[in-house]
């Protein structure tokens, strides 16, 4: 019989102390080779010291067996953020929710894990817009938005920033979005 999988939320300070078992799960779930699994898990444990800090921080995790198979975390986009065209009397409102991470082990994907988590994150959330920045060669991420009925925004291409999906890269991003009302 396979174990269940639960949802919890977490707090700002428990994401905060459990930071270290996210990287092993970044690490695990989208790593390469040592050298760079070592600064895949760095770069994570940056990018996720920046999240944390973000007014509206908000983050769900799923396990099974105790042990964490996937989250996904994100926060309310700053008020006047001139990033959305078009949204910014959302943001201006505090209703546009950024997606910055959605994690799931190869293991728990194509079980709705990742779509379970997100549908609880934004629906605690209560924003109006959920955005994500998403690298267009990751076509796993872009099929799976796709599935959850985001759409692609156009003329949203640019390098990532800090607070995008892959942090302070100079990768390409496409910007996402999906309705909330």
């Amino acid at each position: 019989m396979a174990d269940t999988v639960f949802l919890r939320h977490l707090s700002r300070w428990q994401a905060e102390q459990q930071r270290e078992a996210f990287a092993d799960l970044y690490v695990e779930a989208y790593g390469g080779g040592s050298v760079t699994e070592f600064n895949d898990r760095q770069d994570f444990l940056w990018r996720f010291a920046d999240y944390v800090q973000h007014p509206g921080f908000d983050m769900m995790i799923a396990s099974e067996a105790g042990a964490v198979v996937g989250c996904v975390c994100g926060f309310r986009t700053d008020r006047g953020d001139s990033s959305w065209p078009g949204h910014e009397d959302l943001t201006s409102d505090g209703q546009v929710f950024t997606v910055v991470e959605v994690m799931v082990l190869p293991s728990h994907r194509r079980r709705r894990v990742a779509t379970r988590l997100l549908e609880q994150l934004l629906t605690r959330a209560g924003a109006a817009l959920a955005t994500a920045r998403v690298q267009p060669t990751n076509a796993p991420a872009l099929a799976a938005y796709r599935s959850w009925g985001w759409t692609r925004a156009e003329g949203s291409e640019g390098p990532l920033a800090a607070g995008g999906s892959s942090g302070g890269s100079s990768e390409p991003y496409e910007t996402w979005s999906h309705s909330r009302t």
